[in-house]
């Protein structure tokens, strides 16, 4: 396979270019300069990128991912997450490609407790949600041939993201405070690489690949709040044997109404996988497995607090 692939410097895309390399030649434009156009903001730079690259498959991995700064900024997070994507979808169906495209959790309200199905209805509380939202509808209506996945919580050993910032935060602090009233599963960035990869795979050995083509939510199995990721973090961190200043007995919850920020953050982010378990025949590992090998992974970064 010849695959575009969009964000490949980004926590998805770094793992990525791992795991799709094992299915051909990946081709990763810079998001500026160079001969191909890697910006999502150049609509029409993106779609003379994908024809010039003819490619099976292009892998959309970059978004506008600042939540609270989306409010003041919805023109720049809809550039990104929603026109982008239907300049993608438009030259992908074109050239008859795929077009793999990564989504979120805020899509929907956050109400309740049960995890949330493909076929709920979405209800974005802010910004960022609403140009998500948009993007997957662009993909899903632009290009018959798309895989959308909706995802939460993601994470790795590489960029900025939750567990790299208690791991820091408890390096300085004796105390920590965590939210600990919204749930959903932490999904290492790795995890959704490898989905992808097989995803891919799969559509290009089938006998009837239009099939597989849809929404599915991706995400480990089990669901936990920020408060006990946290903790476990802590407690990984220590037994790899950093030197905390911070216990996990000392990182301590609290309701989002203690911590506001400009964005609302849905409750509830919980995401029911089974559709992308049956329709790929996967079994997905429990969210503490990636959390305990990112920590080791940033353990062995910080080798003067050992």
């Amino acid at each position: 396979m010849k695959i575009l692939l969009f964000g490949g410097d980004g926590q998805v895309g770094w793992q990525l270019r791992r795991s799709l390399s094992l299915l051909g030649e990946v081709v990763a434009p810079a998001k500026a300069g160079g001969a191909l156009c890697g910006d999502l903001r150049d609509a029409r730079g993106l779609q003379a990128t994908v024809d010039a690259v003819a490619p099976d498959a292009v892998v959309n991995a970059a978004a506008y991912t600042a939540v609270d700064k989306a409010e003041d900024d919805e023109a720049g997070a809809f550039a990104v997450n929603a026109h982008a994507c239907e300049a993608l979808a438009a030259a992908s169906a074109r050239n008859g490609a795929w077009l793999v495209h990564f989504s979120s959790d805020y899509v929907y309200d956050g109400q309740g407790e049960r995890p949330w199905r493909e076929s709920d209805a979405t209800g974005p509380l802010g910004a960022y949600g609403r140009s998500k939202l948009a993007g997957d509808q662009a993909v899903q209506h632009g290009n018959p041939r798309h895989l959308v996945f909706r995802t939460s919580w993601v994470f790795d050993s590489w960029g900025n993201n939750f567990a790299r910032s208690i791991l820091k935060a408890a390096m300085a602090r004796d105390e920590l405070t965590v939210v600990a009233d919204q749930w959903g599963a932490p999904t290492r960035a790795a995890l959704l690489a490898d989905v992808t990869a097989h995803a891919l795979r799969t559509v290009r050995s089938a006998g009837e690949p239009q099939a597989f083509a849809g929404l599915y939510h991706v995400a480990p199995t089990g669901f936990t709040n920020w408060h006990e990721y946290a903790q476990l973090v802590v407690r990984e961190a220590r037994a790899q044997g950093l030197a905390l200043r911070c216990t996990p007995e000392n990182v301590r919850p609290i309701p989002s109404s203690a911590y506001p920020v400009r964005a609302t953050r849905p409750k509830n982010s919980r995401l029911d996988t089974e559709r992308l378990r049956e329709t790929f025949q996967l079994a997905l590992p429990p969210w503490q497995d990636g959390v305990r090998a990112v920590v080791a992974e940033l353990a062995r970064q910080f080798p003067a607090t050992a």
